[in-house]
């Protein structure tokens, strides 16, 4: 049954200059995330983009926004075949347990200068 849907927008010119600070990087980003978003040559503003609105679109189906823990909680993989998921951490993964969410479902696209993020949790009947 789905219990929350998120979903969040972001500018990849935004994450662009914010990428040049590697500050932002390290405060809201796990280390894998960062060295997916470090391989991704040219397209790593868009990548830490996609991944960030991931981030925002997974805490508001969770129903708490970026108040529910650590933002670098929200873990965005990519599998073999490049497919975003995700791999929850700390409060985030806490809050989902709490809530008995057991499948997570994600979508990140760009363009024209935008990135953007679906979201969707599940858990099982009750």
């Amino acid at each position: 049954m789905i219990v929350g849907i998120g979903i969040d927008l972001c500018e990849i010119s935004r994450m662009e200059q914010l990428l040049q600070d590697g500050r932002f990087l390290g405060r809201y980003f796990a280390p894998e995330e960062q060295e997916y978003i470090e391989t991704r040559g040219k397209c790593a503003a868009a990548s830490m983009a996609g991944i960030f609105a991931a981030k925002e679109a997974l805490a508001k189906a969770l129903g708490v926004g970026l108040s529910g823990g650590d933002i670098a909680g929200i873990c965005v993989l990519h599998d073999k075949f490049g497919a975003p998921y995700y791999d929850l951490r700390g409060d985030f993964a806490h809050l989902a347990g709490q809530r008995n969410i057991h499948t997570l479902h994600l979508s990140i696209t760009h363009e024209n200068g935008m990135a953007a993020a679906v979201a969707i949790a599940e858990r099982e009947k009750t």
